[in-house]
């Protein structure tokens, strides 16, 4: 099995996800858009990671628009999908939903809901009915015509959606610890335009490290089987 990963942005890279295929012996590839690098052709599952960038900022992004329809043929065909955050908006634009601005930005640790479909469903197995995540967004993704809704929060109606063998996740469940602390440096001006405290979020994050990383290999080990 090839892998190939889809990183936008230098401080979005993937995190436990990265642990989980080293330790699975699971061969990957990282396609940096940051440094232009072009997307390979050949791989067996895509995992499109998040950014800061709208979906539909194709003309300062041009890389978009390649990867709009990589996304497109890739899970109509029934390829095998996983998105985090813009990568999971960016699957729902790929299957001609609508992604907007939510009502409020959802940045912090949050309870996910999941649907009926969702307990059900192979990729949230062990998972649990409602479990924490991280969330740091402002856009949000209509579910897509023929997709299945599989989560939701109290802030964000949509938290994820099944397309044949595609899914689009709203929440972070590849993000550790330290990638976080580099987020909350980056993205400081956002924080504090929202008037979020980054060391309540940090601390919080922290106590829950073990439960991320046990969510996130529960949800790994799914995907991959």
């Amino acid at each position: 099995m090839k892998v190939l990963i889809v990183q936008h942005v230098e401080c979005e890279g993937p995190g436990y996800l990265e642990d989980f295929l080293h330790e699975k012996g699971i061969g990957y590839e990282i396609a940096k858009m940051y440094e232009d690098e072009q997307l390979p052709d050949d791989f067996d599952a895509l995992v499109v990671l998040g950014g800061p960038m709208n979906v539909y900022e194709e003309e300062r992004y041009p890389y978009l628009k390649r990867l709009n329809t990589t996304i497109t043929n890739f899970a109509t065909e029934g390829g095998h999908y996983l998105g985090f955050c813009l990568g999971g908006q960016l699957l729902a634009k790929a299957l001609g939903a609508k992604v907007r601005r939510n009502h409020t930005r959802e940045i912090g640790n949050f309870e996910i809901h999941l649907t009926e479909e969702g307990v059900e469903d192979p990729l949230l197995k062990g998972i649990g009915r409602i479990f924490p995540a991280l969330e740091w967004h402002g856009d949000t993704f209509e579910i897509p015509e023929g997709a299945i809704k599989l989560a939701e929060s109290e802030l964000c109606s949509s938290q994820a959606f099944r397309f044949k063998n595609a899914y689009g996740l709203q929440f972070h469940l590849e993000t550790t610890p330290e990638m976080l602390a580099v987020w909350v440096d980056v993205y400081a001006g956002e924080l504090n335009e929202e008037g979020f405290d980054a060391a309540v979020m940090l601390k919080e994050t922290e106590k829950k490290a073990d439960i991320y990383r046990e969510l996130s290999n529960q949800l790994f080990t799914n995907f991959f089987s």
